[in-house]
């Protein structure tokens, strides 16, 4: 199995260790955006355009599954990147751990870029698995 893995830069060596441990035969194709990173300040606009460019140059080498290793791209182009690549390159985006934090039942709180921490799509996963629980989203600067 060949999976690629995207980021705008180091942020991708936390995913790309965890895919490692999971599955130590794959084969890895990392892609990245040094000369963008970090992504979390660029308009959503902009990183969108960054992130279907990077996923570009990981596709040529026909990966079987494509993870996107950064919340804020994952929350701002993972519809963008699927209407590209899918159905023949499946596309996992990575989203701050908002379920299983929320089934603990008690007080949580989300540190995550201002890009992250104010998307939509970050809110409606709040409304839908952590309506019960009471949440502070902490918008932290120079997070990358």
């Amino acid at each position: 199995m060949k999976i690629a893995l995207m980021d705008s830069g180091i942020g991708l060596l936390a995913a790309t260790a965890a895919v490692r441990r999971l599955r130590p035969d794959a084969d890895l194709v990392l892609s990245l955006d040094p000369d963008g990173m970090p992504w979390g300040p660029r308009t959503p606009a902009d990183l969108t355009r960054r992130a279907l460019a990077v996923a570009e140059a990981a596709a040529v080498h026909r990966p079987d599954a494509l993870i996107v290793g950064c919340n804020t791209a994952t929350v701002h182009a993972l519809t963008a990147l699927r209407d590209r690549h899918e159905p023949d390159l499946p596309v996992v985006g990575t989203v701050p751990a908002i379920k299983p934090a929320a089934a603990g039942g008690g007080p949580l709180a989300i540190w995550a870029t201002p890009a992250t921490t104010g998307s939509p799509y970050q809110r409606d996963l709040i409304k839908r698995f952590a309506a019960d629980v009471t949440v502070t989203e902490v918008p932290c600067w120079g997070l990358a």
